[in-house]
């Protein structure tokens, strides 16, 4: 059996959790830099708030329907995530992360168990002890547990926040009740070739011959539709190690100098070979793009890019940020005002095993520089060790205009009681 816990409004339901006085009022988080909308409350939802609006477009229609508006408080988000997917790990052993607000468990050698009651006891565990409401769904398969988290969230008076299909009835109810645009897994292309096909529920797309989806979709689509007839074909995911690493963001300001955009690129891009040594990765390919505001629409808009192959793997900052900086250089466009940039490392591979060039290779003196770095860096975090072309006074700073404490991380935001 498996099951989905879902957090409800994760972002909105923190904030809840350390101001009672937001409970049951309309809210909303920015994206970095207090951009855009990315999440909603319910409440924020139904009074007509879209997903992704920008904020100075609806600054006007926040105030005039009182919606809570919050920068993204991630320091606090991410800790009160990590208190969540502790406590499942109460629950059992086996449990899948599947987002920030998402996890899949598993339960092996639980046969004997009631999931309604045991769903019941991790729903109320959770909101107990971290004030977060969750959803549960439970099904014998990944994809079914999916279909009931949805059920669960959408009829919380008749299910308790607990869903569970655990009948061939239950199953099929589900399914015909599933549009097949909803199923976790179908995205919208999918979707419209399905609905040519008549397929317009879960149920329909479980109709289809085996055959004709293994040779009109992948075998993705086809784990997907057994999954949902009930035979358990996802497994929850291992620790995967990352195919590509990315660092991009909006600037606080725009710039136009070349001198800014050389920093930030060099900071982003160290960033990328900080991750890269810390999954054991080196990679053989650095992808680099600017922007400008799309926003500003009297301004001259410019958007590059620029791939840059190496000459051999690498996981060092220094040859990472040279090479993504002669890059930025090479796309820099005079009188243009860059809002947003961004550096990829790819084609990832083990700097413990991967092919050696005959001719070319680093500079022997950057592995023992690099450790000597990181262990600094995580010893003294405030302090961190940069290349020359960083500004060393400069640490990132997202612009965070209605940013709420940090309640669980930093003890001068804890909660004071009078």
């Amino acid at each position: 059996m498996y099951a989905l816990v879902d957090c409800n409004n994760f972002y909105a339901s923190c904030e809840r959790t350390f101001n009672p006085n937001l409970r049951h009022k309309p809210i909303a988080i920015l994206s970095n830099n207090d951009g855009c909308v990315i999440s909603r409350s319910d409440e924020a939802k139904a009074v007509g708030l879209p997903m992704g609006a920008p904020i100075f477009k609806w600054e006007g229609f926040c105030k005039e329907n009182n919606i809570q508006v919050f920068s993204s408080n991630y320091p606090l988000y991410g800790d009160m995530s990590s208190r969540v997917m502790t406590i499942l790990e109460q629950f059992t052993p086996d449990v899948e992360v599947y987002s920030i607000d998402e996890a899949f468990i598993q339960f092996k050698g639980f046969e004997t168990y009631n999931f309604d009651d045991y769903g019941n006891q991790i729903r109320t565990r959770i909101l107990k002890w971290t004030g977060i409401p969750t959803c549960v769904g439970m099904a014998p398969t990944k994809a079914l547990s999916k279909v009931a988290n949805k059920i669960a969230r959408k009829f919380p008076e008749q299910t308790n926040g607990v869903y569970v299909i655990d009948s061939e009835e239950k199953r099929i109810k589900a399914l015909k009740w599933i549009k097949i645009e909803d199923v976790w897994g179908i995205g919208s292309g999918l979707s419209k070739r399905l609905k040519a096909k008549g397929c317009h529920t879960a149920f329909d797309f479980t109709q289809l011959p085996d055959d004709w989806v293994h040779k009109n979709f992948s075998i993705t689509e086809w784990k997907l539709k057994k999954d949902l007839e009930g035979i358990p074909t996802l497994q929850l995911d291992e620790v995967k190690t990352k195919q590509a690493i990315a660092t991009t963001r909006s600037f606080e300001y725009t710039f136009s100098d070349i001198e800014n955009i050389k920093e930030r690129i060099s900071t982003f891009a160290t960033s990328c070979a900080e991750k890269l040594r810390k999954q054991g990765s080196s990679c053989h390919a650095i992808y680099v793009t600017l922007s400008s505001d799309r926003h500003k629409k009297d301004l001259e808009q410019h958007r590059a890019s620029k791939l840059v192959s190496l000459s051999y793997p690498t996981d060092s900052s220094l040859i990472i940020s040279q090479e993504a900086v002669k890059a930025a250089t090479s796309i820099f466009k005079t009188g243009i005002k860059y809002k947003r940039a961004g550096v990829v490392v790819m084609g990832l591979v083990p700097t413990t095993n991967h092919q050696l060039q005959l001719f070319e290779s680093e500079n022997p003196k950057h592995k023992p520089l690099m450790r000597a770095i990181d262990g600094l860096n995580a010893k003294y975090a405030d302090y961190k060790i940069k290349i020359g072309n960083q500004d060393l006074k400069r640490t990132w700073k997202m612009r965070q205009e209605r940013l709420s404490p940090r309640y669980t991380t930093n003890i001068n935001d804890i909660i004071k009681v009078k």
